[in-house]
């Protein structure tokens, strides 16, 4: 219970820094007047209600669903360096975007941005397929380095398509590193919507992801369909970082940090443990592009970027504990 408070404290924290903190700061008050009695002619509360909420918006759906996403990742492939970020899917839903966006246009927004999802999934496929995960033999020195190739490979991708197309660099910028920028130009509504059916869909399919984690043997053993399970799993993970993507771009590291906070305050329990990341990974993602508005005024720091420093020396913290000959 305490645990559960302190979650929904931090998020509420992350929620009213978001409002309140910026370039020019607002009072408790100046938000309560923003919502109850808003003055369109007060440049404090056109900032608060046009700017600062859909920005609050897109860190709750893309936060939660990479929280999430991590957490369902990492019991799928027992690797506590897995991350949608660090594994190529987030790239790969940039890169469809951003290949939509060229062959489309801009004129019709909800399908370009739709193309993520199935970005997202032939991505996951193939840094499953590559790590050993449909042969059973799938381990996390394995599987982060097929992860980190494709990775590497969709995001240069996607930067030769940045310097081909200099008249539309500050578009395409936002595929290359995630930003909460500009999220009301952004479908959350939608986007929102596939957050909680991708969240209705883990829950149920919660007990065969954990039998996951154990192993594949003993999955078996336990009567699992793996195939059947391993599909669900990527499934949610696709949904997940689709819509993060969407509205947010691609943010490395967040599903990496988030799973082991989540299980420490909520224990293994994967349906807790969803709540829990859903929780931690708004809160941190709110948190970093507070931060980023910040340090540097009236500039900003790119909120993939704030992420990508707490995240690094946490990657290589994990990776220095892992026992390679163990686990790859």
């Amino acid at each position: 219970m305490k645990a559960a408070i302190g979650a929904a404290a931090l998020l509420l924290l992350a929620a009213v820094s978001t409002l309140a903190l910026g370039v020019r700061s607002a009072a408790p008050l100046d938000i309560w007047r923003a919502f109850t009695a808003f003055d369109p002619g007060d440049p404090l509360h056109s900032t608060i209600v046009s700017i600062r909420l859909p920005r609050l918006a897109a860190g709750l759906i893309a936060g939660a669903a990479l929280g999430m996403a991590g957490t369902v990742m990492q019991a799928l492939t027992r690797n506590p360096l897995a991350d949608p970020g660090l594994l190529g899917v987030g790239a790969g839903a940039a890169f469809s975007v951003v290949i939509g966006s060229l062959l489309l246009g801009e004129a019709d927004s909800g399908t370009v941005t739709a193309l993520a999802f199935p970005g997202a999934a032939v991505a996951a496929l193939l840094a499953f397929a590559l790590g050993g995960g449909f042969r059973g033999d799938v381990g996390p020195v394995r599987l982060t380095l097929a992860g980190a190739a494709l990775n590497a490979l969709l995001l240069s991708l996607v930067s030769a398509v940045v310097l081909t197309r200099s008249d539309s660099l500050d578009v395409f910028r936002f595929w290359v590193t995630g930003s909460l920028a500009q999220a009301g130009e952004r479908p959350l509504i939608g986007m929102g919507l596939v957050v909680v059916a991708a969240t209705a869909f883990a829950w149920v399919a919660a007990p065969a992801i954990e039998t996951l984690s154990l192993g594949t043997t003993l999955a078996r053993g336990l009567g699992t369909r793996l195939v059947r399970a391993q599909v669900a799993s990527l499934l949610v993970v696709t949904l997940l970082t689709g819509a993060a993507v969407s509205v947010a771009g691609p943010i490395a590291f967040l599903g990496l940090m988030v799973p082991p906070l989540a299980r420490r305050l909520a224990g293994h329990g994967l349906r807790a443990g969803l709540l829990a990341s859903a929780a931690i990974g708004a809160s941190i993602l709110l948190l970093a592009d507070t931060a980023g508005r910040l340090v540097l005024a009236p500039s900003e720091v790119r909120v993939g970027v704030m992420t990508a420093l707490v995240g690094g020396p946490v990657f290589i913290g994990i990776a220095r504990r892992l026992q390679g000959g163990r686990h790859g």
